[in-house]
């Protein structure tokens, strides 16, 4: 499911909740939220960059535990075995 963010058209209109962008958690044939759930001010959908991937250490575990190699280049044609 989803995590969407809404705020407010109209900021100073808003109550506490749509004053500042919110998070609802929504399935994917829900329909967006175009009111306020607490004020039924009008609200506008933000855009946010996904966290696909932003765990390096989490790739490299997951690679070690599959069985996976990762070498570091020391110099011209050496490599040393990192795991």
């Amino acid at each position: 499911m989803p995590i969407r963010e809404y705020q407010a058209k109209n900021p100073p209109q808003g109550c506490a909740l749509c004053h500042q962008p919110f998070e609802q958690i929504e399935c994917m044939n829900q329909p967006l939220l175009d009111r306020c759930p607490q004020c039924g001010a009008p609200l506008t959908r933000l855009i946010s960059a996904p966290a696909v991937g932003a765990s390096r250490s989490g790739f490299d575990a997951r690679a070690k535990s599959a069985g996976f190699s990762k070498l570091k280049k020391l110099g011209r044609g050496e490599y040393e075995k990192q795991y």
